[in-house]
């Protein structure tokens, strides 16, 4: 049975369809995150930018329901959540895992169905061919795995320091830690969609190579620009006015 728009709801955070939408910007998040940050989003890209923030399960208002640990069955339950919404042009935003995520829907969109994003825009997160750098943590004993999630600084500081939250997010970020650390990448052709990748210049975690590396993932063009900022520039001015250029020259 072909996918409804029903099967959107769940997956897609939006008050509802724009009329005047000419592209849909479907947005991935990165590990432990949930929608909210892309709200501020509508309100800085153009009006005829429809905003699609993916919310995956086990955080924002899926909170109880139990969340994947790995890609490859996300992938295969978004692919068939997001076709509804493929009928007007779209691209796909990802930061850090969001990045990975967004790539092989991509690829799993291109074999089911030979439709493709006007562009792919990946931010934060290292090109997919490169190998895990760390041992994986996603099944370390509690304390073990907060000093290493403190030491990767790759979850908000904000989100550390709060032990009621932590208590809440840990299980999720395990899970989201371990879509990263058991995903085996496997070459096929380029995709022929251009991709964007974004960078914070005081990332210590993912850096200009690991971001110029995603060259070689299209056939069509790539561009990369750096931005103030460690891991998370996602709302900072600079960045968002970039993204609303590319945005602009993806019409």
């Amino acid at each position: 049975m072909s996918p409804t728009i029903n099967s959107v709801a769940p997956w897609i955070r939006r008050p509802g369809p724009v009329p005047t939408t000419r592209l849909r910007l479907f947005c991935f998040p990165y590990a432990g995150a949930g929608t909210l940050i892309f709200r501020t989003w509508p309100d800085v890209l153009a009006a005829d930018v429809e905003i699609c923030p993916v919310e995956l399960p086990g955080r924002g208002t899926r909170m109880t329901e139990r969340p994947f640990t790995q890609l490859s069955p996300l992938v295969e339950a978004l692919t068939q959540a997001l076709v509804p919404l493929l009928d007007k042009p779209f691209a796909f935003f990802g930061h850090s895992l969001g990045s990975l995520v967004s790539f092989e829907l991509i690829r799993r969109i291109r074999e089911y169905y030979g439709v493709y994003p006007v562009r792919l825009f990946v931010s934060a997160g290292r090109a997919p061919q490169i190998p895990h750098r760390d041992p994986p943590v996603h099944a370390l004993p509690e304390i073990d795995f907060l000093a290493e999630l403190r030491r990767l600084n790759g979850t908000p500081s904000e989100i550390l320091k709060h032990s009621e939250l932590m208590h809440i997010m840990l299980p999720l970020l395990r899970a989201d830690f371990s879509i990263y650390e058991t995903y085996v990448y496997s070459a096929k052709p380029a995709l022929t969609c251009p991709i964007s990748a974004f960078g914070g210049l005081s990332d210590h975690r993912v850096n200009n190579s690991d971001l110029e590396a995603w060259r070689v993932q299209t056939n069509g063009n790539f561009s990369l620009r750096m931005f103030p900022g460690d891991h998370f520039f996602l709302n900072h001015p600079l960045f968002l006015r970039a993204l609303t250029q590319e945005l602009e020259s993806s019409r």
